[in-house]
């Protein structure tokens, strides 16, 4: 199911044996564009530190509750390699994190999550092989320092990234969310992370490979708008292109 990082952000994270705070913020890698842990805001508990959760410890999301069910306890949590607050998250700290909680490394295999498609969806495979390689290198961003990077098409900027889509089974991020207010007044469009050609993190720009016009034409997309796959089919014809569930049901 599709969602809004905005939205996620304030749902209680529940462990095994009670809740450990509330999602802050996620961090992601620009190459799978994918979400790679979750923030968590624990209040007095372990607040001189980041908390961060691994989508392999996701059980499953509840939009009702306003949950994130998770497949750990408190100690497990509490005992986990440390990380500053105010550190990045280096591959060094990953390298331990992994190997404590025992997961397979996402950047050892071909996927997004390594030899895997969805943390969630292919839970019983990782959990009886363990793979750990060492592969491709990157810096991970939080989704709240992207908010605001202006949108540099082909030919001129046309606005600002207002949110994040998220798929919340693979936790792959499939849109940004366009606020075109400056060119566009009122209109908000979605422009799918397969589209992005590269991300200036100096210059604070997304570069996507559509003309100004295109985009212009395509289909709005305001607050209450549905993510539903009709949405998304005609979006995908908007711009000619071939739709993210064409290539998945293929590979799964």
């Amino acid at each position: 199911m599709l969602v809004k990082a905005k939205i996620l952000v304030g749902y209680k994270l529940d462990s095994l044996d009670g809740e450990i705070g509330k999602v802050k913020d996620f961090y992601y890698d620009d190459l799978h564009w994918t979400i790679r842990y979750l923030v968590a805001e624990t209040g007095n508990w372990l607040s001189e530190r980041q908390v961060l959760i691994s989508p392999f410890a996701l059980v499953g999301v509840n939009k009702e509750e306003r949950n994130v069910s998770i497949d750990l306890v408190k100690k497990q949590i509490e005992k986990s390699p440390s990380l500053d607050s105010d550190k990045p998250v280096s591959r060094q700290f990953e390298q331990a994190y992994y190997g404590y909680y025992g997961y397979p490394t996402y950047w050892g295999g071909p996927n997004s999550w390594g030899p895997y498609h969805s943390p969630m969806r292919d839970r019983e495979q990782w959990k009886e092989s363990s793979q750990s390689k060492k592969g491709w290198d990157m810096h991970l961003r939080s989704t709240g320092d992207a908010t605001g990077h202006h949108i540099q098409t082909l030919n001129g900027e046309i606005g600002h990234v207002e949110d994040f889509v998220i798929d919340d089974e693979t936790w792959a991020i499939r849109y940004i969310i366009v606020d075109t207010h400056n060119w566009l007044p009122g209109k908000k469009v979605l422009v799918a992370t397969q589209w992005i050609e590269r991300v200036s993190w100096d210059e604070r720009k997304v570069f996507v490979n559509l003309d100004r016009e295109t985009i212009k034409e395509s289909p709005d997309f305001t607050d209450e708008s549905l993510l539903t796959r009709d949405y998304e089919t005609r979006l995908y014809k908007h711009y000619d292109r071939k739709g993210y569930w064409v290539d998945e049901l293929v590979a799964g």
